[in-house]
C-alpha cells in the first residue's frame, strides 16, 4: 500500500532521513515500488520532483536527502500502483493552481466506484493520469475553487469545512488517507490501511509527531529533520511512525490541520 508523509515548519528546514526513512519501505523486498515523489513549498509555488521508479533506487532521492531545498512545509509518496499504469503521470504528489497559489494532494488507498460519484465529479480541473487518487484532488480543487474565485483569501474554518465533506464523501469508497495544502496550512486526514501484521484494512490510517527544539537542541535531528539554527517546532506526518519516538495515530475519520509546525486542529 502507498505511503505517505508530510513536514510542516516554523523555521525552514531540510527534508532528510525522514524522506531517507520513506524511499527504504520501497526497497526490493517491498511493494511500494511503483514511483514516488516530494513536493517542496516556496512561498507560493512548489519545487516538485517525481519518478516512476522505486525511491530506495533513486540517485535523485539521494540528493534530495543531502541538497533538498529548506522549506517549510513538504508533502511526499511512495507509490504500489492499483489503479493505472507505472508513469509520470500517475505519480504523486499531484499540483495544480487555484487562485495563483499552488494546491498539492497525495493520497493512499484504493477507491473503486469513485468515477461514479455524482458528488466527486470535476469539470475545470481534470486528471492528466489515470489514477483514482488524482480524480479526487479534481474534485477536491472543484469544491475549493467557490471559495477562491473572487480573489480573497478564505477563511480557514471555510477550507477545513470543504477538506471535512470531501473526505466524508471519500470513506465509504475505500480507504480515504489524503495530504492537502494550499501552500498555507497543511490538512492531513486519517482513515484506514493495510496493517502487515494482522493483514487487515482498519485504523489508523496516519500518525503525527510534534517536536520543539531550541538551537542546541538534537532531538529533531534523529526525526529526520536537519533544523536550521533557530527555535524550531516540526510536525511529521506518516503512514507508519519513521522513528523510535511517540508518535499519535489518527482516530478514524480525524482531519488534522497544521501550520509553522503546529497542529492547529483537530476534528474527528
Amino acid at each position: 500500500m502507498c505511503e505517505l508523509l508530510a513536514m510542516s515548519t516554523l523555521q525552514a528546514a531540510h527534508l532528510t532521513f525522514s524522506l531517507e526513512a520513506l524511499a527504504s519501505h520501497s526497497g526490493i523486498s517491498c511493494s511500494n515500488r511503483d514511483g514516488w515523489g516530494a513536493a517542496f513549498y516556496q512561498g507560493h509555488d512548489v519545487a516538485l520532483f517525481r519518478e516512476p521508479v522505486a525511491a530506495s533506487e533513486s540517485p535523485l532521492v539521494r540528493l534530495l536527502t543531502q541538497q533538498g531545498p529548506a522549506t517549510t512545509l513538504a508533502i511526499s509518496h511512495i507509490r504500489r500502483a492499483t489503479l493505472g499504469v507505472v508513469s509520470l503521470a500517475n505519480t504523486q504528489p499531484f499540483v495544480r493552481e487555484l487562485a495563483g497559489r499552488m494546491h498539492t494532494f497525495a493520497h493512499n488507498g484504493h477507491l473503486p466506484g469513485i468515477a461514479a460519484s455524482p458528488t466527486l465529479a470535476f469539470d475545470r480541473y481534470r486528471p492528466v493520469g489515470d489514477t483514482d487518487s488524482e480524480h479526487a484532488f479534481c474534485a477536491l480543487l472543484e469544491k475549493l475553487q467557490a471559495l477562491w474565485q473572487n480573489g480573497a483569501v478564505p477563511l480557514v474554518q471555510e477550507r477545513l469545512d470543504v477538506v471535512a465533506e470531501f473526505a466524508a464523501a471519500l470513506r465509504p469508497l475505500g480507504p480515504a488517507n489524503f495530504l492537502y495544502s494550499d501552500g498555507e496550512f497543511l490538512y492531513a486526514h486519517g482513515h484506514r490501511r493495510i496493517h502487515p501484521a494482522t493483514g487487515r484494512i482498519e485504523p489508523p490510517g496516519l500518525y503525527w509527531l510534534t517536536q520543539h527544539c531550541s538551537p542546541a537542541a538534537s532531538s529533531l535531528l534523529a526525526q529526520g529533520v536537519a533544523v536550521l539554527p533557530e527555535l524550531q517546532a516540526v510536525t511529521l506526518i506518516a503512514s507508519v511512525p519513521l522513528s523510535s519516538a511517540d508518535w499519535k495515530p489518527f482516530a478514524e475519520g480525524e482531519i488534522v490541520v497544521v501550520s509553522a509546525g503546529e497542529v492547529t486542529t483537530r476534528v474527528v
